[in-house]
């Protein structure tokens, strides 16, 4: 058995630097044929992907995610480089960048099926806000449908048949908008670095956000935030607080996507509007659900508290208007308030980021303001996830 060396930089500490929310990918999100089959899953396939980092560092890891996998995940090969002209979502890379990827000192490793893997430390100066690419070759390929992916990437990826992973091209390849496997980057820091999670649902995730342009709102905060703070994204589309739905719920995955990411200080909580606008449309409903809500906001802020975190609670934003969350007689408007009249009371939050006042339409509040609409009265525009990031005081970061 080959084991890497012990890894001894100087003074200094993994930070967390990237990160998507691993999930079960769905039957319209899974790889176009033939990279996908009946019970076998990009076999001889080359995945090339890319991903902004927040933090930069002269030493990167890459965590690989088989955690909604019905088998264990055979990875023949890893590599990563700069991409062509430094964009995001392009099959090209700096050839002369490239570095293999190591699993305690091996190319290939295997990852059980409900686990992740941490790679070795590959030397390579990855700038802040720089876009870095990941290229992976499974040769015999996930013995299962059931595969661990982030379907709401807003970044494109790129699939090959052989192994590509040396290619300073993929000129052939299949693109698709989805991360599969990569969950997480990290970079060796300075002591003092931290990483702020980011604890959303597809408001966090980016949707109305522009592919491959990196405009969601945690992008466009972390180029406002002082050096030495790592963004990392743990939203995902469709996501609750208090039940699984597309992906654990926000409770369900508190350990795994926040209290276990490296260095971890500050936990931002906005999310709940998928919780509002799925329970029926009753005043009695809604009020329990609130009710639930605040206690789950209190469970989340004890555990992040016990582990030394800063939490911050941001208000709910407006969905008036959209379908199917508004209703005419306005119980899920009256739960959004008094869910958010006792954010802004401070509740168990160190902080509190009022998204909702950043993005509503003054003249009707229960909707957003027509510059900051996606369009379906519930998602932002890029201009709205500006907004969004311009309302976080940098003093919370301090």
């Amino acid at each position: 058995m080959s084991l890497s060396p012990p890894f001894s930089p100087p003074t200094g500490r993994w930070v967390t630097t990237w990160t998507a929310m691993p999930q079960l990918t769905e039957p319209d999100n899974m790889p176009p044929p033939p990279y996908a089959k009946e019970g076998l899953t990009l076999a001889d396939t080359t995945l090339r992907q890319t991903l902004r980092v927040s933090l930069g560092g002269r030493r990167v890891r890459l965590r690989l995610s088989n955690t909604f996998g019905g088998a264990p995940l055979p990875i023949t090969r890893v590599a990563v480089a700069l991409p062509l002209n430094g964009s995001a979502g392009v099959s090209g890379i700096r050839a002369e960048t490239s570095r293999p990827v190591t699993f305690s000192g091996r190319a290939s490793t295997t990852v059980p099926a409900g686990a992740h893997v941490v790679s070795d430390p590959v030397e390579l100066d990855v700038r802040p806000g720089a876009v870095l690419t990941v290229t992976v070759h499974l040769d015999r390929g996930l013995a299962s449908s059931a595969l661990t992916s982030h379907p709401g990437s807003r970044t494109t990826s790129h699939l090959a048949t052989g192994d590509h992973v040396d290619a300073a091209d993929l000129p052939a390849a299949t693109p698709v908008d989805h991360w599969y496997l990569l969950s997480g980057a990290e970079v060796w820091s300075e002591p003092g670095a931290a990483t702020l999670v980011l604890l959303g649902d597809s408001l966090t995730d980016g949707r109305g956000s522009t592919t491959n342009g990196n405009d969601r709102w945690p992008d466009l905060l972390f180029d406002r935030l002082p050096p030495g703070v790592a963004v990392a994204n743990q939203g995902a589309g469709g996501n609750r607080v208090l039940n699984d739905g597309l992906g654990p719920s926000a409770l369900a995955r508190l350990d795994r996507d926040v209290l276990a990411q490296s260095a971890a200080r500050w936990l931002v909580v906005f999310e709940g509007v998928n919780d509002l606008g799925t329970a029926p449309a009753t005043r009695a409903a809604q009020r329990e659900v609130v009710a639930d809500l605040l206690a789950a906001y209190e469970q989340i802020a004890v555990r992040a508290h016990a582990r030394d975190l800063l939490v911050y609670g941001a208000t709910l934003t407006p969905f008036g208007g959209s379908d199917p969350y508004d209703d005419p007689e306005g119980h899920r408007e009256e739960a959004r308030q008094a869910v958010n009249a006792w954010i802004r009371g401070g509740g168990p939050y160190d902080a509190v980021i009022d998204f909702d006042r950043a993005v509503r339409d003054p003249a009707e509040p229960r909707r957003l303001a027509a510059a900051y609409d996606e369009g379906d009265h519930l998602h932002l525009s890029p201009a709205g996830y500006r907004a969004l990031a311009e309302a976080v005081p940098l003093t919370l970061f301090r």
